[in-house]
């Protein structure tokens, strides 16, 4: 990917490039969980994480908070695999500290003032962590180097995935146990929307004309609440973990339905009890994103319209999944009713050109001068109007 395409499409007004030398002050953030601390991060803020190879998604996140710098107790990218998140980030002009150890998220507490300077991170003039100070160039480096080495990675990655086939091939077949529903899917259409990023609040606001014209019933997968509101839409249910949906998100009036691991395991159903909220659960394999789409399938939905979902092996590995059977299984499923508005906002972007701009004008003033000339009553009130211009230039001395 170009630089100048980076820079371009994540680049921020309020950003500027900072050089690999460049001092950064700003108070701290501090969580282990990048998707936790984004919503706390204010503009200019310092981010304190623990991500080993940050993801597309969570750089974004950082660019649209507006971080002054990231400090990485982690590496950003450990080389398995080519994660553009660091290049990202880089490409927008926030500078970023990397693999500087655990101890920063005990030694840094939120709210602290931090400064960054080169490879250093120090608090009231004390450094409190030391690592290595990225740049594009030596971002864009580690890139190509695993690049070049991604062969092993892509070796276990498909072993794993053959024999969670081998283990889950009962997507195929089996009907699970479905919830009961608020919104009745059969014969709808159905848009499910996962957090993905730019891409998926691009994609969703290309399907607008879409969504006005079919309605249809809108699932969201975790995080994806939150896209959907910051669209202008409302969610019919949201289903997943909860673990990276706001509560604005969960406050909705939409159906709730904790995604239920096989065995009953539903972690995501502790948050909506302390939160006092009515709940269900589904239990079925797989990632939240393929359940919800079991679910409308199961329930006769008769299109599926899929925004922000990962269906690729370097998502897979951004999400730090081994494998990706149970999508490989439920896409074969819900195949022949399955679009996925990925790209679709890049697919088509309307334009319009300057000389298209001035040949409308063009036409318009020939439009009008061709009235004038065949309309008497509009000849008449033009030759008045002139009359009237012309004796009021020569009363005033014209």
């Amino acid at each position: 990917m170009a630089r100048e395409t980076l820079r371009q499409r994540f680049g921020r007004p309020s950003l500027r490039a900072v050089p690999a030398e460049g001092v950064v002050m700003g108070r701290a953030r501090v969580d282990q969980r990048t998707k936790n601390l984004i919503p706390r991060l204010q503009p200019g803020e310092i981010a304190v994480i623990d991500h080993e190879d940050l993801d597309r998604v969570a750089a974004e996140g950082l660019i649209l908070a507006k971080a002054g710098a990231v400090v990485n107790a982690a590496r950003s990218s450990s080389g398995r695999y080519p994660n553009l998140g660091p290049l990202l980030l880089a490409a927008a002009g926030i500078p970023i500290v990397d693999d500087v150890g655990m101890k920063v998220l005990t030694a840094v507490r939120e709210g602290q003032l931090l400064e960054v300077d080169g490879t250093e991170v120090r608090r009231d003039g004390t450094v409190v962590a030391t690592g290595v100070r990225h740049t594009l160039e030596s971002l864009e480096a580690q890139l190509e180097t695993a690049r070049q080495s991604i062969g092993d990675e892509l070796e276990r990655f498909a072993e794993n995935t053959l024999e969670y086939l081998r283990r889950e091939r009962h997507l195929l077949t089996d009907s699970p146990v479905l919830p009961d529903l608020d919104v009745d899917l059969a014969g709808r259409h159905v848009l499910i929307v996962v957090r993905g990023g730019t891409d998926a609040r691009a994609d969703l606001a290309a399907l607008g004309a879409y969504i006005k014209e079919m309605r249809p019933v809108m699932i969201a997968v975790d995080g994806g609440a939150d896209v959907l509101l910051d669209g202008g839409h409302k969610p019919d249910m949201v289903i997943g973990d909860f673990d990276s949906v706001s509560e604005n998100g969960l406050h909705t009036g939409a159906q709730l339905i904790v995604h239920a691991y096989p065995g009953g395991s539903a972690p995501g159903a502790a948050r909506l009890e302390e939160l006092g909220l009515k709940h269900s659960t589904f239990e079925a394999a797989g990632t939240s994103e393929d359940v919800a789409m079991l679910l409308a399938y199961e329930k006769r939905a008769e299109l599926i319209v899929a925004v922000g979902t990962h269906a690729s092996m370097i998502e897979f590995f951004d999400k730090g999944r081994a494998g990706m059977a149970s999508t490989f299984l439920v896409r074969l499923k819900v195949g022949p009713i399955l679009v996925d508005a990925k790209g679709v906002s890049r697919l088509y972007q309307s334009r319009v050109r300057t000389s298209d701009m001035v040949l409308l004008v063009v036409a318009a003033l020939f439009a009008m001068i061709v009235m004038v000339a065949v309309a008497q009553p509009l000849h008449v009130f033009v030759k008045a109007v002139w009359f009237t211009l012309t004796e009021t230039w020569t009363a005033i001395g014209g």
